[in-house]
């Protein structure tokens, strides 16, 4: 007869986690403040940071997605997908109106917020420390619909608030994830 060992709270990798959510939160201070700085009016400098923020969200969601005896790889995926997709669109809309970019932006933090909801939700149990990553993903979703509702009219500058705030539940996460580590 052989055994099986399951992942418990404490056997799962906390620790890489946690570096990458402190990781996150560190670039997504110092961008909000970049992006805050040239945001309005819109123009090269914001459309670059625009676009690098999404590739870096891919590039860090990919690394969360190789975190081994972790299940909800698949929505990590569809993320990094969702991600790359976005930073192709906001480089092919960003010549053009601020509020196509809204949009774009918006739609993705509707959507990425909807599969980090569903990560979270599904690590949970295993992990611990995952009810800031909850909480994001629905404050995303429901910023997301914002972004998009108001890309006409809307400013660019609120999505340096967004950032911000990413910021804080990828801070939260990462002090509750080592917790977590810890018992």
């Amino acid at each position: 007869m052989s055994t099986v060992d399951v992942p418990t709270r404490t056997t799962l990798p906390t620790t890489p986690l946690r570096r990458l959510y402190a990781a996150r939160a560190v670039f997504a201070f110092l961008w909000a403040g970049a992006f805050a700085a040239v945001a309005s009016p819109f123009g090269t400098a914001a459309l670059v940071l625009a676009v690098l923020y999404a590739a870096v969200d891919a590039a860090a969601t990919l690394v969360d997605a190789a975190t081994p005896g972790d299940r909800p790889s698949r929505l990590l995926q569809v993320n990094v997908a969702v991600s790359t997709v976005t930073a192709v669109a906001l480089a092919a809309v960003g010549t053009g109106d601020r509020g196509d970019v809204l949009l774009v932006w918006g739609l993705w933090a509707l959507v990425a917020g909807a599969l980090q909801l569903g990560t979270g939700l599904a690590r949970r149990r295993r992990l611990g420390g995952q009810g800031a990553v909850v909480l994001s993903g629905g404050l995303s979703v429901l910023a997301g619909a914002g972004f998009a509702a108001s890309s006409r009219h809307g400013s660019l500058v609120g999505i340096a608030g967004y950032a911000a705030l990413g910021g804080v539940f990828f801070l939260v996460s990462a002090l509750r994830q080592g917790r977590g580590a810890r018992g």
